[in-house]
């Protein structure tokens, strides 16, 4: 998995490529921990264009990620790949994420 970030005023982005599974999931988890214990921005964007993969791992750190940050921050996955966008909605993550499509 690779991770490339851009940060402005307004929010920091996560650009996230390859797969992210039981072995990657955490390295997400620790990513997301950063953003939110440095807090320069309200608004945290994962960009899921170049993921091609994600497991229950990733999904369970996202579903946390979102629990933990109610109503302060937001966090949106923004460009979610056609299988990611496909897992998210088998497994009902697309209810409780906020996602947005290109």
């Amino acid at each position: 998995m690779q991770i490339i970030e851009k940060r402005t005023k307004e929010s920091q982005t996560l650009i996230f490529s390859g797969r992210i599974n039981n072995s990657t999931s955490k390295r997400l988890e620790d990513e997301i921990a950063s953003w939110a214990s440095s807090i320069f921005t309200e608004k945290l964007i994962l960009d899921f264009s170049g993921v091609d993969y994600i497991s229950s791992a990733g999904i369970r750190v996202l579903l946390q990620a979102q629990k933990k940050m109610k109503e302060k921050h937001e966090m949106i996955i923004r460009n979610p790949s056609l299988f990611c966008k496909q897992v998210f909605e088998v497994t009902g993550a697309d209810i409780f994420l906020k996602i947005e499509a290109a």
